[in-house]
Order: structure tokens, then C-alpha cells, then sequence
């Protein structure tokens, strides 16, 4: 006999949108995707989204479905507002805190978890990555100690067991792309950005970043006088702009640096690089599977929903 759909795992993002078919024991039956990310709707066009990829899933016909969505579906500008939970706090409440838009389909009951803000020690706000963090402390459950989680907006947040303490966010990934479409530095990354001299430039670049943080304007700069006086290529210059904004975040938060494993949650590729900028500075990161961490996040959560 098949297992049916018992629930539907949703993780709500700008850009796309995951969902996955879960039986009760909490095991991927189904998964689907799809672009209409919170970005791309109003609030009155969240349920036919949400439709076209249960409709994927086939779940069963005319049963009661329960919907638990993480991320930017619960943001101001989203289907409905969850508010913040405020750090310091334990995320084993989370689904305490989740919120319940009205779906035109009477047998979908969807639950919005809420993200994480934190008002001392600088405001600051996430939301899709506290899921994240609920389930890495589901998976490594005595784990207590600094988490990195790489991306448009890095992450880096302090958690002890299911307790978020506090958590800080860079904008690395955001301000790479800007300096490469917006900036004076387009004129030297206007090229083929991958090729052979990408990882030179990267080693070049973190190093920079990791032994001089504080002078990354003047920096940045570099990446148009390398082009213009030592004919640097293209992707040589695409190497060293990511090199220097990781090697100055990472450099941002050495002093919080132990001797553990940092876990690493985000892209493979993107850890990938975060880990090679870590061994340089004698620590080490730990790539953790995303999509595993927020499955067992959403799956926690869901425990705690009222």
C-alpha cells in the first residue's frame, strides 16, 4: 500500500518557492518547486501559487491538508504578516508564533511560521533561516556555538541547543552583485567570470580581506586598477571582489571563532568557498545539507503550531 500525504513542508522564498509532500513519520514522499517566489505576487495571488504546487503533489483528493511555510511568505510585503519572535529565544516554540491566512480551499490549512529579530546588541532580522537553525539543533541536537550561513544576506547566529542568543547578518552576497552591475568595478568584470584565473583572484582577494578588514573601500578599488595596470582578466577580477567581501566577513567575526566546526548551511558551492576562507585563518567549516536542516525544522516546528 502507499503512503499518502500526511502534511506539505513549504520553504517560501524571494525569488522560488520548495514544497515538499511529507508522510506523518516526516519522510519525503513528493517534492515540487516552482519561481513565484514572495517577490513576484501580491497578496491575493499566494493561494493559486501555493495550489499549482500542491497540485504537483498530488496529495489525496478532498482530504484535509496541513501547509507549514517557513520564510518570506510571512514578511511584511508577504501573504500575511507572522511578527518577529525576539532573539534571545527558544525556537522550540516556533509554531507558537505562526499565523493563518484564509485559503479559498476549506481542506488546506496553512500555518506561517515566524522569523527572528533582535533589538540589543544591533537590530537585526531574519526570517527562513531560524527554520534552518531549529533544524540543525534537531539533527546535532547538543550542538552550542556558532552558526554560518552564507547567502545574499550571510547569517551568522550564536544558538545553544534549540536557543537562538543573538545573530548578525552581512550583506555580501546582495553588495557583490551590486558592485558588479551598478559600480565603477562592471568595467573589469565584463567578461567570462569563471575561467582558470577566478580562483587566484579569490585567494588573492580573501587574503586581503582576512589581514586588512577595515580598509575594504579602499580595497574594492583594487578590482579596477588590477584590470587596468596589470592587465588582471575578468574572471581573475570576479575571484578577487568575492575573495575580499568573504575573507572581510569572515574576518568580521573571527573573535567569535572557536576551535569547533562551524556548521555551514547554504549553497554546497557557497559553503564551499566560506570553508576554504576559514581553513585560512586556522578554523574550520562544516557544510551541512540545507535542504535537510529546513526539513527538520518545519518538521519541529509543526509540533509546536497551537
Amino acid at each position: 500500500m502507499t503512503e499518502s500525504i500526511a502534511w506539505v513542508a513549504v520553504d517560501w522564498g524571494t525569488s522560488n518557492l520548495r514544497a515538499w509532500g511529507m508522510s506523518e513519520m516526516g519522510a519525503v514522499l513528493a517534492s515540487a518547486a516552482s519561481d513565484k517566489g514572495m517577490g513576484k505576487l501580491s497578496p491575493q495571488e499566494f493561494p493559486t501559487a501555493l495550489g499549482d504546487v500542491l497540485a504537483q503533489l498530488s496529495p489525496s483528493a478532498g482530504r484535509r491538508i496541513e501547509v507549514v511555510v517557513c520564510g518570506m511568505a510571512g514578511a511584511r510585503q508577504g501573504w500575511l504578516e507572522a511578527p518577529y519572535l525576539e532573539a534571545p529565544t527558544d525556537l522550540g516554540t516556533l509554531g507558537r508564533g505562526a499565523v493563518h491566512p484564509q485559503v479559498p480551499d476549506g481542506n488546506v490549512i496553512v500555518s506561517i511560521l515566524p522569523g527572528v529579530c533582535q533589538r540589543v546588541g544591533g537590530e537585526n532580522v531574519m526570517r527562513g533561516e531560524e527554520t534552518q537553525l531549529l533544524g540543525l539543533a534537531s539533527v546535532v541536537p547538543d550542538y552550542a556555538g556558532l552558526v554560518c550561513m552564507p547567502g545574499t544576506h550571510s547569517k551568522w547566529a550564536r544558538l545553544e541547543g534549540t536557543r537562538i542568543v543573538g545573530f548578525t547578518t552581512a550583506m555580501t552576497g546582495e553588495l557583490f552583485e551590486l558592485l558588479k552591475t551598478h559600480s565603477v568595478l562592471r568595467h573589469s568584470l565584463n567578461g567570462v567570470l569563471d575561467g582558470p584565473g577566478r580562483d587566484d583572484g579569490f585567494q588573492a582577494g580573501a587574503r586581503d580581506g582576512l589581514d586588512n578588514p577595515a580598509d575594504l573601500l579602499g580595497q574594492l578599488f583594487r578590482v579596477r586598477a588590477a584590470a587596468l595596470l596589470s592587465g588582471r582578466s575578468p574572471d581573475w577580477c570576479a575571484g578577487y571582489l568575492s575573495g575580499l567581501l568573504i575573507g572581510t566577513e569572515i574576518a568580521a567575526n573571527r573573535n567569535q571563532i572557536g576551535t569547533d566546526p562551524i556548521p555551514l548551511i547554504g549553497s554546497s558551492a557557497l559553503c564551499a568557498l566560506y570553508a576554504r576562507v576559514l581553513a585560512m585563518t586556522g578554523a574550520t567549516g562544516r557544510i551541512v545539507d540545507s535542504t535537510e536542516v529546513v526539513l527538520a525544522g518545519l518538521k519541529a516546528a509543526r509540533a509546536s503550531i497551537a
